[in-house]
């Protein structure tokens, strides 16, 4: 008999257990809501190991405590895989997008190397005309070079993106200057790229060709350069921007938790 009660202890316990378990998983994964999706029982997956593969395999020089917009913790929706940075422009494209719903205007948006779940998103706005560049994804509605925009007029666009684009790019200030261009007076773009916070001036040499050096000094094989806050800053406020910095204290530390954004997340937007 005592066996027997000693038994059913045992299975109750196990039981508890297991259920402790499931409601503590459950605590830690369905905290996280996506912006971009829009699934509000979401977990956020890391940084997949293939990046850590590569900066172990080539001696990655940097800290990755030290990168501004990057949470390689919680970088991808595990519903959508909507990146960390994806999620933020979707938190402030949604304020920006209720000022001027009921306005009876269409805003004119370009998508550079556009990011299929989030432009699918920013296609739902009936009052978003939408249009991506790229020159090589096939599924752009234009293909052009950056640094040379000429099929778009001066002044064309309300509102563009450039997210993780011109550190592909060799004559970034170029490119910078062409979005100015091509911009309205009274626009605004966002204007993103990986930002080192421990450098004081852009990482950039251009010995620095091989695979290796590129994972090791600029932490992936297809950049060209590693930018500081104060040398990215500089480049687009000599090109004529009006430069606004949006952080964790613009849109509160609840937001950046609930959406899965490191606190040292940091929106550019250039207006003209």
């Amino acid at each position: 008999m005592m066996f027997t009660r000693n038994l059913l202890s045992s299975f109750v316990l196990r039981v508890l257990r297991k259920i402790e378990r499931v409601i503590i998983k459950s605590s830690v994964e369905f905290k996280y809501s996506c912006s971009v999706c829009g699934n509000k029982i979401v977990s956020f997956d890391r940084l997949p190991d293939y990046y850590f593969e590569m900066f172990d395999k080539h001696q990655y020089i940097h800290s990755l405590f030290y990168s501004e917009t990057f949470n390689y913790l919680n970088y991808s929706c595990s519903s959508c895989g909507s990146s960390d940075r994806n999620r933020l422009y979707a938190i402030y494209f949604k304020k920006r997008f209720a000022e001027i719903s009921e306005s009876g205007k269409k805003y004119k948006f370009l998508d550079i190397a556009p990011d299929k779940n989030l432009a699918d998103w920013i296609k739902k706005h009936s009052y978003i005309e939408y249009r991506s560049v790229d020159l090589f994804m096939e599924t752009a509605d234009d293909k052009a070079d950056i640094t040379d925009l000429k099929i778009y007029n001066n002044n064309s666009f309300d509102i563009i993106l450039c997210s993780h684009v011109l550190e592909h790019i060799v004559e970034d200030l170029k490119a910078i200057k062409e979005i100015y261009r091509i911009l309205r007076p009274g626009g605004y773009a966002i204007i993103m790229v990986p930002i080192l916070l421990s450098l004081k001036e852009d990482l950039y040499n251009p010995d620095w060709i091989t695979e290796r050096d590129r994972w090791k000094y600029y932490g992936q094989n297809d950049h060209v350069r590693m930018y500081s806050k104060e040398g990215f800053i500089s480049k687009l406020v000599n090109s004529g921007f009006k430069m606004h910095l949006y952080g964790i204290d613009y849109f509160g530390e609840k937001i950046y938790q609930e959406f899965g954004i490191n606190s040292r997340a940091v929106l550019y937007v250039a207006e003209k």
